[in-house]
């Protein structure tokens, strides 16, 4: 059996980040769902809001959660 092993992502802020990680750590630092909305007012935190929506739409949309990711490396990652 060979050894297959995780490729190394040194120059990546976000390797090992889940999009579920960063949409709750945007949401602890924005206090709720509206907060958020008032920064990147997409339909899924402003209509009936839920991590789990929220995700799906992320998810299927590239350049959303591309956004959000550059959010996270602003607003979050740099203060850690």
């Amino acid at each position: 059996m060979s050894d297959v092993k995780t490729p190394s992502q040194p120059k990546n802020p976000l390797h090992g980040l889940t999009l579920q990680v960063i949409l709750e750590a945007l949401l602890a630092h924005y206090g709720n769902f509206a907060e958020l909305a008032k920064v990147v007012p997409y339909r899924c935190f402003v209509n009936d809001p839920t991590v789990k929506s929220s995700l799906k739409f992320l998810r299927q949309t590239p350049w959303a959660r591309t956004e959000i990711e550059q959010l996270y490396l602003k607003n979050i990652k740099q203060k850690a």
